[in-house]
């Protein structure tokens, strides 16, 4: 991976043809997000090496392939173009032009019932998202409270939310995820328990 691009999106996961080909790829309507106030494109990467490219009410079709080394050749209005694929997670792909440091990032809206049409569009999709993955990891998560200098737990966020309930614990106790040493981050079980609203 080229370094400009790990700089620019990290954490992204090399295309795995057996994990993403079937199950997040093929098929699936993902709108190019470079330019997207201009001109609003979705790709579709169908199975007979089509790709489907629908622009306001015009579709193009063209094709591309993937070899060995899960390298993709796309034929483009400017000619054929080879590209890595990454994935951010499962709705978020970005394709990287091998010759050329440049890339384009999509977002897969096959399951998206709003449209994707500006920035705003696309600012509100990732803000609705990952509000909602972290509301999932903090809901399957445990954490460790502190209270009168003793350590408790790990307990779930549903479990810390009773106690405060029951008044048997401070709202305003900090924790600690399972996978942290400390309390240096200052989160409180109010804090974890707002996540969740």
């Amino acid at each position: 991976m080229s370094d400009y691009l790990h700089r620019t999106i990290p954490n992204l996961k090399p295309f795995n043809f057996d994990r993403h080909h079937d199950a997040l790829f093929i098929d699936q309507q993902w709108v190019l997000v470079n330019g997207i106030s201009n001109k609003k494109s979705i790709y579709t990467f169908k199975t007979d090496n089509i790709l489907e490219i629908a622009r306001k009410d015009i579709v193009i079709k063209t094709s591309w392939t993937i070899n060995l080394n899960n390298i993709l050749s796309i034929e483009t209005e400017d000619g054929m173009i080879t590209v890595s694929a990454y994935f951010k997670d499962d709705d978020i792909l970005v394709l990287n032009n091998q010759e050329k440091e440049e890339f384009a990032l999509y977002i897969n809206t096959t399951k998206y019932e709003d449209d994707l049409n500006s920035i705003e569009d696309i600012q509100t999709f990732l803000k609705e998202k990952y509000t909602k993955k972290v509301s999932t990891i903090i809901y399957d998560h445990e954490f460790y409270f502190i209270e009168n200098s003793k350590e408790f737990g790990p307990f779930k966020v549903e479990e810390l939310a009773k106690k405060v309930k029951d008044k048997d614990i401070s709202m305003y106790c900090f924790v600690r995820d399972i996978n942290e040493y400390d309390y240096s981050n200052r989160l409180r079980i109010i804090d974890l328990i707002k996540e969740l609203e």
